[in-house]
């Protein structure tokens, strides 16, 4: 039986488990929950013709170990060890392992002293550069900040380069595609094309009495509701939607702590001598320019080798509504303004530059701390809050998501982590707040 359907197909009367959402975290949650039992009768739905159409496919696809938050660390590193390990395996995800390149303010670097030993007593590897090397290898401008544009735009001079070796992207493509075709084979079913519109509530204990539920009776979830009006019903509703969340559970009452923001990539070619050279350094990972990030404002540039450009982006907040458009249009006023009088700065190469192709998708931030939310209620599991590093840690979230969906107290992640199925919840959690977010 073809495992993808269509408005009009025959779908089973009931499902052990709905997932609303086809991107990373659905698609990792619905994997592991198939793999630990095959006889579960799963349905992935998504309002996109395929997987991994919604932000996950809008995202730059870059992942890290760098984080103030020893939970991310976790979370990132058993995912990127599982990505390594099954690419070694012979699963193509196309990862390019460039690094990041941190690029600090001398009262930022200073600022970090502490945490840098922190993060290096997790073992994770952090190679310091000086500002003649980082010149040297980048044709870079260190000092900005007594500049008539530096002093204007508030610009902070290159002090240290902090470059992170386990890091760098993958294709989102690729990614998606390794956990969907995992569910197909396991029996998993999709439902494309299809929006989600309401998740269906009914009491526990039924009446029979028409009007049920009622204001006074206790209310779990026994299916969805589509734009087309037809129901689907099971027990089991997990919501892996992003962006899209508040707009299903805001309905029902039941507040995940997320909120979409609008982020935005920018594609500049590298059409000259002197951005080629850039894109094609060697001296930090022999690879090429790596993930670099520079001094306030955190203006990050990710070099695309076989597009043969750069992506650029800056994550603005204050000012930066909290809403949500279905396809969001990315302002080219927001680089001309936003990014490319700070970019060029420190690095001139860009001069007269504008983007050759741009687009935009969300974030869903996690309001509380900028870490992921999972939990259950109402016989609903929410799975969310990527806060820009979703696919960094698909794998380990689709893992705590299906342990929890098998009521387990802790999920066993790539690597050998355990941890707390309900750490990512909201009665149990104590995790730390990351500062550390592009």
């Amino acid at each position: 039986m073809d495992s993808s359907f269509k408005e009009g197909d025959n779908l089973l009367p009931d499902y052990d488990v709905i997932i609303i959402g086809a991107g990373i975290f659905g698609l990792a949650t619905g994997n592991y929950i198939l793999e630990e039992d095959p006889s579960i009768n799963l349905l992935i739905i998504d309002k996109n013709s395929g997987p991994g159409m919604g932000n996950t496919a809008k995202s730059a696809a870059a992942f890290r170990v760098y984080f103030t938050s020893n939970t991310n660390f976790i979370l990132a590193n058993s995912s990127i060890d599982f990505y390594l390990d099954i690419q070694k395996k012979g699963i193509d995800l196309d990862i390019q392992m460039v690094g990041y390149l941190w690029l600090e303010s001398e009262k930022d670097y200073d600022s970090k002293v502490d945490l840098l030993k922190e993060i290096r007593r997790r073992g994770v590897e952090v190679k310091e550069y000086n500002t003649s090397e980082l010149r040297k290898i980048l044709n870079i401008n260190i000092e900005v900040s007594n500049t008539e544009f530096g002093k204007l735009l508030g610009l902070h001079d290159v002090y240290r380069g902090l470059f992170v070796p386990k890091a760098g992207f993958l294709s989102p493509d690729k990614l998606v595609n390794y956990y969907f075709n995992n569910v197909k084979r396991c029996g998993g079913q999709f439902l494309f094309n299809n929006e989600v519109v309401e998740i269906l509530l009914e009491p526990p204990d039924k009446l029979g009495v028409p009007g049920e539920p009622f204001p006074w009776q206790d209310k779990v979830a026994r299916g969805v509701r589509l734009a087309s009006g037809t129901t689907i019903s099971s027990n089991n509703v997990i919501v892996a939607a992003g962006a899209w969340t508040p707009l299903l559970l805001d309905k029902i009452g039941i507040d995940a702590h997320i909120k979409p923001k609008k982020r935005q990539i920018f594609s500049i070619k590298a059409v000259t001598d002197e951005l080629r050279r850039l894109l094609l350094i060697k001296e930090f990972n022999g690879i090429g320019m790596p993930f670099t990030i520079l001094p306030k404002p955190r203006i990050y540039i990710r070099p695309e080798f076989g597009e043969g450009a750069f992506w650029i982006s800056y994550s603005d907040d204050i000012g930066r509504p909290f809403e949500f458009d279905e396809d969001p249009i990315p302002e080219e006023d927001f680089y001309i303004n936003g990014i490319y009088q700070i970019l060029i700065n420190y690095f001139p190469q860009f001069l007269d530059l504008m983007p050759h192709s741009m687009w935009a998708g969300y974030y869903a931030y996690s309001t509380i701390d900028k870490q992921p939310v999972i939990f259950s209620n109402a016989g609903i599991i929410v799975v969310t809050g990527g806060s820009g590093s979703g696919i960094m840690k698909g794998d380990a979230i689709g893992r705590i998501a299906a342990a929890l969906y098998f009521e387990k107290k802790y999920a066993e992640l790539y690597g050998g982590y355990r941890f707390d199925t309900t750490a990512l919840g909201f009665e149990n959690r104590n995790i730390e707040r990351e500062r550390f977010v592009l």
